[in-house]
């Protein structure tokens, strides 16, 4: 098969990718290795992390028409009460973590709306479910990826003149040789403040198994996990608690807190206000990632509000899931951690009441899509990342090294992105890096590789090191990543040139970046501090 642009991985970052090169008059391949595209937004379960002005600015314009999307499509086909459904900024699931608390199947359906009318011109043709197994190189090109079909096996040998790596773990770098970097960067590399002395590959982010619950009559014990001895035993040194328990450190201050639970609390969903200025949302977990609340529903319609686990007893560190040869273990293990929560949770967390348990909660895998009643695919904070012809680097946003100046201002900004440096424990045996950050820009150099000419990032993969990693994996950043990426392609494509011209010619810099304008991509933020 042959395209003008070959987009591998149809998380997030890729369906932005796609759209913006079918915006731009390319042929597209989109593959997907799982049964919804949308990545973290809809197969990894995890609810939009937005910063505090999303309603205003600070998105590009197709990551605005998905967010409308998503409301609209509860105003035409959910019962939603006539106050809900009034509301301008309707956030159907009234979590606190973000504005736009939604089920992934929403997001599943508007992202295909958005795609269909390519897909019916024949201009994109999706490949799903198939994943890359091997890619040839020519020099410093990529001359074609190898696709295989999960389920079959089946492999289609693809080509295009561009290729955008969308997959998750940055999985086309260690096949096309393409140069790149895991884990910490030693702070003689990078200046960091927050670096280690030494470089430490192998030491990512935790990734977690999410899920769907919801409360009701009855009981819903599933059966217990075969390592739930081990999680129940288990205490990090750095928690100051059992890691299935309500404390946790809090991510900011490393204090540890209790954190509430009370499921269907009957809250007025009209009084939740998701800032994150203020706090992470997160006191009381059933409402921190809930994504249905059933009171914006009309009486009788769901007998349970629905919240999405994605907390901190589901971090799993016990080791990484990238260039190791037991990886799969890993991801086993980080599924045996989520069940053992839930067990936990079902049989032996404490009540306000006094009480143990909550056996009423049920694993709602019809919400997620998992067949094993979690998310389809597992939430992987951290990437593989290109080595890049430009790196951001902690003291180009951090507020404390920037002061009040602001985040850097790149000459080839691309977009902008808001995120609080936001690191969870990881593998190394560290906890949470939590660092204030101002409001930043996405430099084109961060999605250039070093040597590669026809190979771009397209997701978490861009040039970011181990802790500015923390806020441009978050979903409006990983879109505008994408959708630059695919717009690039395209780009180069019709006017033959290369991306490193683009960038490192000024004149054509400057007609790119109107380009992107036009395509509602900003690239300033306007002054505004961060938090």
């Amino acid at each position: 098969m042959h395209a003008d642009v070959l987009v591998v991985g149809g998380g997030t970052g890729g369906v932005a990718a796609a759209l913006g090169a079918l915006r731009a008059g390319r042929s597209v391949i989109l593959t997907e290795e799982y049964d919804w595209l949308g990545g973290q937004l809809t197969s990894q379960a995890v609810p939009p992390d937005e910063h505090t002005w999303i309603e205003q600015f600070g998105a590009t314009a197709s990551y605005r028409a998905l967010r409308d999307g998503i409301r609209d499509y509860y105003r035409r086909h959910y019962p939603l009460t006539a106050r809900a459904r009034a509301r301008r900024d309707l956030n159907p699931g009234a979590g606190w973590v973000s504005r736009l608390c939604h089920e992934p199947r929403v997001g599943v359906a508007v992202i295909d709306a958005m795609l269909a009318p390519y897909r019916g011109s024949g201009r994109l043709t999706v490949l799903q479910p198939y994943r890359p197994v091997a890619a040839a190189t020519d020099g410093d090109r990529v001359a074609a990826v190898t696709l295989a079909h999960r389920d079959s096996g089946e492999q289609i040998t693809a080509t295009a003149a561009y290729v955008l790596d969308a997959t998750e773990t940055g999985e086309l770098l260690p096949m096309t040789g393409t140069e790149y970097v895991t884990g910490f960067e030693a702070q003689s590399e990078t200046g960091e403040p927050s670096a280690p002395e030494v470089a430490q590959p192998l030491n990512m982010q935790a990734v977690s198994y999410c899920f769907a619950l919801d409360h009701v009559d009855g009981d819903h014990t599933i059966d217990r996990p075969a390592s739930y001895d081990f999680w129940r035993s288990y205490r990090p040194s750095f928690w100051g608690a059992p890691l299935l328990s309500w404390s946790a450190p809090h991510p900011r201050t490393l204090e540890v807190v209790e954190r509430g639970f009370t499921p269907n609390p009957g809250d007025d969903p009209a009084e939740v206000v998701a800032d994150q200025r203020v706090s992470g949302g997160d006191m009381n977990l059933w409402t921190f990632r809930r994504i249905a609340a059933r009171d914006n529903f009309v009486p009788g319609a769901y007998a349970s509000d629905i919240t999405l686990v994605n907390w901190p007893m589901i971090d799993y560190w016990e080791g990484p899931v990238i260039d190791v040869p037991d990886a799969e273990a890993h991801l086993a293990a980080a599924k045996e951690l989520s069940y053992s929560l839930l067990y936990w949770m079902q049989t032996e967390a404490p009540r306000a009441d006094g009480g143990t348990g909550f056996p009423g909660l049920r694993l709602r895998g019809d919400i997620t899509g998992g067949a094993d009643g979690l998310a389809q695919a597992p939430y992987i904070r951290e990437s593989r990342r290109i080595r890049a012809e430009y790196t951001v680097v902690e003291q180009d946003l951090s507020l404390d090294a920037r002061g009040g100046k602001g985040a850097v201002n790149y000459r080839d900004s691309v977009g902008i992105g808001m995120y609080r440096l936001d690191l969870h424990p990881s593998t190394g045996g560290d906890t949470y890096i939590d660092v204030p950050s101002s409001p930043f820009e996405i430099p084109l150099g961060a999605l250039i590789p070093t040597r590669m000419e026809n190979l771009l990032p397209a997701g978490k993969n861009l040039g970011t090191t181990h802790i500015t990693n923390g806020c441009y994996r978050l979903h409006p950043v990983e879109w505008n990543t994408g959708e630059v990426a695919g717009l690039l392609a395209a780009h180069c494509v019709e006017h033959k040139l290369t991306p490193r011209g683009v960038r490192n010619t000024p004149a054509r810099l400057e007609t790119f970046q109107h380009l992107l304008r036009a395509h509602g991509v900003e690239l300033r933020w306007p002054d505004i501090s961060g938090y």
